[in-house]
């Protein structure tokens, strides 16, 4: 397996940290990088722009991935505006399980 370091590109979230992904080294083709990509990260592959190695390197085609090295850096630019961003940190009274009224409770 090759262990890559994924996130979404988001200036604007605070923390951005990134995920661990594997890829099986039989099926390094760019298709199969863009699946297991969106699949974990929670994003439809239709909003995708481009695949960006960092620092600055645009991923396009089925050698480039086959060059990726173990814990590489990627990031998945979106082609959504931030406003309309589905890919978000749901506030604390959005996560389930949330009580307003337990949160209000004091002893």
């Amino acid at each position: 397996e090759l262990v890559l370091k994924v996130r979404i590109q988001n200036p604007n979230l605070r923390e951005n940290d990134f995920i661990e992904i594997e890829l099986d080294r039989q099926e390094l083709t760019y298709k199969e990088l863009l699946r297991v990509s969106c699949r974990e990260l929670g994003v439809n592959p239709e909003q995708i722009q481009k695949i960006r190695k960092l620092p600055n390197t645009m991923l396009r085609k089925d050698k480039d991935v086959a060059r990726l090295q173990d814990f590489q850096e990627l990031e998945l630019v979106l082609t959504v505006s931030d406003k309309n961003l589905l890919f978000r940190v749901p506030t604390l009274s959005e996560q389930s399980g949330y009580n307003k009224k337990a949160s209000e409770f004091t002893y």
